[in-house]
């Protein structure tokens, strides 16, 4: 059984508060893209996980589709499998990735074994393994809140425009990210915001991590710069990561511009 579990970019993202649990509460739209990675379960007498692609740090045992075999099998009779992911998002980059393919993983199992868990169960699961993950259950627009792992619907819907994503070739952790922020109760909150056309959005819909990292790391706003001159209709980086990503009305002529970068490019559903 092969699935592609895909990424996320953020859509704004305002930190509202640091938790009294050592976290943040946060406001921002997920929107799932289609750079993805590869993951297959085969039938196997013992559990065993393998990867491929680019390298993932740490002991097998620590990846997050792991976790997620391990969150299951705790509560149901797993038949042994062995996993097999070919990571081909980066790492540290602000899109999901690892998230993603624990998701995948849960929902996997839930369809290879029956074992007819619900959105919501599955997404319960999903959330003591990383804050993104529950996000990537239902893989469709939502407004995330507290931690970006409870849900609100919005009218977010970008079909047809295209999309370019640059990583930079440079590895943010989320405690560094998180590091720099200064929470603060938003004016106007992001939802509100992204009522307005996304022509308004450069001027208003901002992701609060940009405020320190692009001073430490000037090569972010210069890639967010040149997105905009390419003719990006709204730029940001994504989440807590060094992704740059530009939506555009067609297709862009990107040329080399990016070419000693890592670039995906294709059309938003």
């Amino acid at each position: 059984m092969v699935v592609f579990p895909t990424s996320k970019i953020n859509i704004g993202l305002q930190i509202t508060e640091k938790r009294p649990d050592g976290f943040h509460n946060l406001l921002s739209c997920f929107y799932p893209v289609g750079w993805g990675d590869v993951l297959e379960l085969i039938p196997a007498d013992t559990f065993s996980f393998s990867a491929s692609g680019i390298p993932i740090d740490g002991p097998p045992e620590k990846n997050l589709c792991v976790r997620a075999y391990n969150a299951l099998s705790a509560d149901f009779k797993l038949p042994p499998v062995h996993l097999h992911l070919h990571k081909l998002v980066p790492i540290g980059a602000g899109l999901g990735g690892g998230s993603a393919d624990a998701a995948f993983v849960l929902k996997m199992l839930n369809e290879r074994f029956g074992l007819g868990l619900s959105v919501s169960q599955l997404e319960d699961y999903a959330r003591p393994i990383g804050s993104d993950c529950a996000f990537f259950i239902q893989n469709r627009p939502l407004y995330c809140v507290e931690k970006g792992d409870v849900f609100k619907e919005i009218a977010v819907n970008l079909a047809g425009y295209h999309i370019v994503l640059i990583y930079p070739d440079l590895a943010i952790s989320t405690a560094e990210a998180y590091a720099g922020v200064v929470p603060e109760k938003p004016a106007i909150p992001l939802d509100i915001l992204l009522t307005q056309p996304i022509q308004e959005w450069r001027h208003t819909v901002i992701n609060d991590f940009e405020r320190s990292l692009f001073p430490r790391y000037p090569v972010l706003q210069q890639v967010k710069n040149s997105l905009y001159d390419l003719g990006a209709v709204y730029a940001s980086m994504s989440g807590s990561g060094s992704t740059i990503y530009g939506i555009f009305a067609s297709e862009p002529e990107l040329n080399s511009r990016f070419s000693h970068y890592t670039v995906w490019q294709g059309k938003l559903l």
